[in-house]
């Protein structure tokens, strides 16, 4: 492999310029120029022999080449077919390197069913193997990316990830304020989430205008399983969220309209000792995951389970971040 050092700012506008390209805008191509960032990234993910990277955004492959000496094998993925041909180049000579040029994702709903296929196969070949996503996350896919491989059963331990730093706040975000959302809640109910530290735009190339995060987030199957039907979950919290500032029996009573009446809430609420005005935004997590089973429960027993969109919507971002 290439020497991986390489991953300055000097040397990709020379690589870009000898190649006749300019990172793409519409792609958000802001590539992490630090090395020692890099190295902090793939130290905390905490790589062994039993363990499959999935990298989403190569780039020019400086982080890929860092995991490959420590994964069991990495799998990276880029839409940018410009991108995987340099990283082909970066990381040549690695046997344990698959790179992908495609989108991640199937739709914001779904990852593409080639790449969890691969994952499944890579991780079955390894004894006790494991995923672990370690990324630097284009800005437009990290809440999709996170969101779906926590929501998939795809056998994932860790994931160490650059993102941006508003999404950071949302996702660690505990309990009531004004970063909690939905988000907040579906992870935190399945996983612990730590900010590793905030990073300013002058460690990318080119400059985003926002600060990023390194988080760290572990899954937690303990309190996953405290969760009935996760399907239902998802969207109880996507839908009870679009109303966080309204009064829990209105926002029930129509969000359940063709499965319970008003007095089917009244009584729920009651039994579980919530007032009708509680609000959504002022809920702990382990409250609203008690309120989706109590509600599912009484659903599934008249037969009336909704059917329903399972992607947590939340505020769309217009920039990416690959290393």
């Amino acid at each position: 492999m290439k020497d991986v050092q390489r991953q300055t700012r000097t040397y990709l506008m020379s690589l870009f310029r000898q190649h006749g390209m300019n990172p793409r805008g519409d792609l958000g191509q802001n590539f992490l120029i630090d090395v020692n960032l890099i190295e902090f990234v793939v130290r905390h993910a905490e790589l062994g022999p039993r363990d499959v990277a999935l990298e989403v955004g190569t780039g020019t492959g400086g982080m890929t080449a860092f995991m490959a000496k420590e994964a069991g094998h990495v799998i990276s993925v880029d839409i940018d077919k410009n991108m995987s041909a340099l990283a082909a180049a970066a990381v040549q000579g690695a046997q344990n390197v698959t790179l992908i040029n495609r989108d991640i994702l199937k739709n914001k709903n779904t990852l593409a069913p080639e790449i969890t296929d691969l994952i499944r196969q890579k991780v079955a070949e390894r004894p006790h193997g494991r995923l672990k996503l370690v990324a630097n996350l284009p800005y437009s896919v990290g809440t999709p990316v996170i969101s779906n491989l926590i929501a998939s059963d795809l056998p994932w331990e860790r994931m160490v990830c650059t993102i941006q730093w508003e999404l950071a706040e949302k996702m660690a975000a505990e309990g009531p304020g004004r970063h909690y959302a939905a988000l907040s809640a579906w992870i935190q109910s399945q996983a612990s989430v730590r900010i590793l530290r905030r990073l300013g735009p002058n460690v990318f190339w080119p400059r985003p205008k926002v600060d990023s995060a390194i988080v760290s987030i572990w899954r937690n199957p303990a309190a996953a399983e405290r969760i009935h039907d996760r399907r239902f979950f998802q969207d109880f919290l996507r839908r009870i969220f679009s109303q966080r500032r309204k009064h829990l029996r209105s926002v029930l009573s129509g969000m359940y309209r063709k499965q319970l009446d008003k007095p089917d809430v009244d009584q729920l609420l009651t039994e579980m000792s919530l007032a009708a005005d509680q609000r959504a935004e002022l809920m702990q997590v382990a409250d609203l995951i008690n309120l989706s089973n109590a509600l599912q429960n009484t659903i599934r027993q008249r037969g009336l389970l909704p059917d329903s969109e399972t992607d947590i919507e939340t505020d769309s971002d217009d920039s990416e971040t690959e290393n």
